[in-house]
């Protein structure tokens, strides 16, 4: 098979020290610890080997900034849609697969995760749900959420940043946005964390098998929440998807079919409330922990450009999504290191924010950086996040809301004691308590 060489220069290995060494030797992303804690990990791969074979994964880890670009934007080399679902209950698909067709509806791959030409059509058929008016017009509502919430806690002086707002208030948008039942928190969480787990490359069968079967259960939610808006469109996102259409240059319309409708509701569902509450999660973290981030937020609150600067440099700095997969359709060479046709690889967003080759002094929280726009939190190419300006709108608004109500915010546990989602797509923190002043 033909090799394929990425418009990517081969960067210079730079001298290791004995423990960048070890890690190289011996770890993986696989290792708990070193998934609560990456960085080290992340800046010997990039100084010795910058495309690293992750044998606790059996993947490629592509680490550098320019590297992840390289592949980002060549999705006929490396797809998406081998790579995604091919991680996908790793190992157990074909089960997984069997379990929802016979309890959950269907099996509807991800329709999002696949390959152009295919997902230029799709794409454009769900930025329908996504259109700068539709954005817009949700704001005043999800402002009311936002304060509603961080309202709820600012008399208590302590709460669990992570599960009692964070979480809730995702999920809270999601319910807005997608019109649908008020007073499903801990359900929404329960999803979310099962269709997260299906790609994390962290399950035994026993946790795959739950995971399904909560999986079945949103199927059978979102499917009959589909045919009510069949039936009686409401000014909702699930209503956009359900009747979402595209005039062709040759006159004729398309529509989506009735299992990628799902898939990407579901996809809505899940990534609009995971993705963004480990967004929120990590800004109470830095607030509580990284001396004069609250004073920043502060100095910036009120004003609308520089708190779009401080919300990119969050995401920079503290990317909710740690990787996302890809698969080498033929043999690829990235970076001088040539990855073998069939190989799964991983995208890890996170290091490439770290690269202080393209922003330096990276765990240094600079809003006036003049690439602040090249980092990779929202992915990139063709599959660049397509509900980012919501996702930007969220974070916002929880920063602003934060910084009009509370002050003094204080980890309630030592640091050490935080716990991370174990999975290699997020760095999500499970449970962050924090005390706290009302303003």
């Amino acid at each position: 098979m033909a090799t394929q060489t990425t418009d990517t220069p081969v960067s210079e290995r730079l001298p290791l020290s004995a423990e960048e060494q070890r890690l190289l030797d011996e770890g993986t992303l696989k290792d708990h610890g070193i998934q609560a804690h990456p960085r080290d990990f992340y800046r010997a791969m990039r100084k010795g080997q910058p495309i690293y074979h992750d044998k606790g994964l059996n993947s490629w880890l592509v680490t550098r900034h320019e590297d992840i670009w390289a592949v980002q934007s060549d999705p006929v080399t490396f797809s998406v849609q081998h790579g995604y679902h091919e991680q996908q209950a790793r190992g157990m698909q074909d089960e997984f697969r069997a379990y929802l067709k016979e309890h959950g509806g269907g099996y509807f791959p991800d329709a999002i995760m696949s390959d152009p030409p295919y997902h230029t059509r799709i794409r454009k058929l769900m930025e329908r749900a996504f259109t700068a008016h539709r954005v817009k017009e949700l704001e005043p509502r999800l402002h009311a959420i936002v304060r509603d919430l961080v309202a709820e806690f600012a008399d208590k002086g302590s709460c669990d940043a992570v599960r009692d707002i964070s979480q809730p208030l995702t999920i809270r948008v999601i319910v807005e946005q997608m019109g649908l039942d008020h007073g499903m928190e801990d359900k929404i969480v329960e999803w979310s964390m099962a269709v997260t787990a299906q790609i994390g490359a962290m399950q035994s069968r026993e946790t795959m098998l739950a995971n399904a079967a909560k999986i079945a259960e949103l199927q059978q939610y979102l499917i009959g929440k589909m045919k009510e808006r069949e039936a009686e469109p409401r000014e909702d996102m699930i209503s956009d998807i359900v009747h979402a259409e595209v005039t062709n240059a040759d006159g004729t319309v398309e529509k989506l079919t009735f299992e990628e409708a799902v898939s990407l509701i579901r996809a809505m569902v899940i990534a609009g409330n995971d993705t963004t509450a480990t967004a929120i999660g990590n800004l109470f973290y830095v607030l509580a922990t990284k001396p004069g981030m609250m004073e920043t937020l502060l100095e910036v609150a009120e004003d609308e450009r520089k708190m779009n600067r401080f919300v990119e440099e969050h995401l920079r700095n503290e990317p909710p999504v740690r990787a996302l997969s890809r698969m080498a359709v033929k043999d690829a060479v990235v970076n001088g290191t040539t990855i073998p046709a069939g190989s799964h690889m991983l995208l890890v967003y996170d290091s490439g924010n770290d690269d202080e080759t393209v922003f330096p002094e990276p765990r240094k929280f600079d809003m006036t950086r003049p690439n602040l726009g090249r980092h990779v939190g929202f992915g990139g190419g063709p599959h660049r996040c397509v509900g980012i300006a919501l996702a930007r709108m969220e974070v916002k608004l929880a920063a602003q809301e934060v910084a009009r109500q509370l002050k003094n915010i204080k980890l309630a546990i030592p640091e050490s004691e935080i716990t991370y989602l174990p999975t290699v797509a997020t760095h999500t923190i499970e449970s962050l308590p924090i005390t706290y002043d009302k303003r």
